[in-house]
């Protein structure tokens, strides 16, 4: 593999994209800061091939556009490992989010390595190597960067390139590659990457204990927080708590003496208090039928239903074991419950996973099958084969006669 090293100049750019032409797949991640800022700071792309490596340098190209139009070509497939970030940041900086896309955290999840692997956990399952992780909490954005910066950097792709391909080959084996497109294209939206300080509140902490009313305020506050947040560039707990934004939400001051007798609002400046209080006002003027709904809370199970769920989860678990797939890459606790009250949205009813586990789950529940153990395996008994060969049909019995 050519190690074209730290990229930091138009021309030198110019040079790989042209060494690079043509590929089919590339591997890719990014470094980036964003402890101080509401936006991620880009720092540093690191690319690779089977033949080539590089780390560019967006902090110090003059114009990194030639990069942008490869990583949105629909004929290159762009791989990561759990791409959500990296795609919101390229989202942002250039506009569009890189599509297609090739994701080894799902793959590995499809073939059994367990739910959200960590890529360092990965290369060393699945590549028997183990990477170095002394540079995980470096500031990217400083300058010159160090050479154990650059290597680190460098291992995010030069061990993706053999990832994706034993991955990719595993899944084509197996026939799951489809399974791979419903995830990846969910990825790949761009909505998905946008803020919208209209949804503000639904990321607020301690929002799903609030009544509407006090939803209709919250909306208002956090839409004023982002926007101030997004206009600044600055994190939004740096604008004001979250916890603060609850207890004003629940409190709803409608003058500056007000505001500020409440805990956690003593030092915000007039100007913002004026803001603040405008929202609040807002808020509570807002129609009725548009306050925010708060989100029914599920009804606790029953003793015998929270018995039904477990076995379920055992059958998952071992369907999932025959499959060789992580059960939780198949679907989570809350995914059983869904599908047994008969949600039509439920993950277990569709796709993949209804083929692998939702048919044979629904069967179950249906009473056309049991699980009992088999010395130290679960063994599931179809009640219909067995009721067949006790109870032979009247037709076969004639024939055998």
């Amino acid at each position: 593999m050519h190690d074209h090293g730290l990229v930091s100049t138009d021309t030198e750019l110019r040079s790989v994209l042209a060494t690079i032409s043509g590929t089919p797949w590339l591997a890719i991640d990014t470094e980036f800061m964003r402890e101080k800022t509401y936006f991620p700071q880009l720092c540093l792309i690191q690319i690779a091939t089977p033949e080539h490596i590089a780390c560019i340098d967006p902090l110090a190209l003059a114009d990194a556009s030639a990069l942008y139009t490869l990583l949105h070509d629909p004929a290159v497939l762009k791989v990561f490992h759990a791409a959500a970030q990296d795609l919101e940041v390229l989202y942002l900086v250039s506009g569009s989010v890189p599509a297609p896309v090739f994701d080894t955290q799902v793959a590995a999840s499809l073939l059994g390595h367990g739910d959200q692997i960590g890529y360092a956990n990965l290369v060393q399952a699945v590549l028997r190597h183990q990477l170095d992780k002394t540079q995980t909490r470096t500031d990217w954005a400083q300058r010159p960067l160090r050479p154990e910066q650059l290597r680190y950097a460098q291992d995010d792709v030069r061990y993706l390139v053999p990832l994706f391909e034993r991955l990719e080959q595993e899944l084509r084996t197996l026939g799951r590659l489809d399974w791979m497109r419903p995830e990846m294209d969910a990825l790949v939206q761009s909505q998905s990457y946008t803020p919208n300080p209209g949804d503000a509140w639904r990321r607020v902490g301690g929002h799903k204990r609030l009544q509407p009313l006090e939803l209709a305020v919250l909306r208002e506050l956090a839409a004023w927080r982002e926007t101030v947040a997004r206009d600044l560039d600055r994190p939004r707990r740096w604008i004001i708590s979250d916890d603060v934004l609850v207890l004003i939400a629940r409190s709803r001051p409608l003058d500056l003496a007000s505001l500020r007798n409440l805990r956690g609002a003593k030092g915000i400046g007039d100007p913002q208090a004026e803001e603040m209080l405008r929202a609040v006002r807002r808020g509570i003027e807002s129609p009725k039928d548009e306050w925010p709904v708060p989100k029914a809370r599920a009804r606790p199970l029953s003793e015998s239903e929270e018995v039904v769920v477990d076995i379920g989860m055992a059958l998952l678990r071992e369907l999932s074991r025959r499959e060789k797939i992580s059960p939780e890459a198949v679907a989570s606790r809350k995914d059983m419950i869904s599908f047994m009250h008969g949600d039509a949205d439920a993950n277990l009813g569709r796709g993949w996973r209804r083929q692998i586990a939702g048919n044979e789950l629904q069967r179950w529940l249906d009473s056309h099958t049991v699980l009992r153990r088999s010395g130290e395996a679960l063994e599931i008994l179809d009640l219909d084969v067995a009721a067949g060969e006790r109870f032979p049909s009247s037709t076969s019995t004639r024939e055998s006669s």
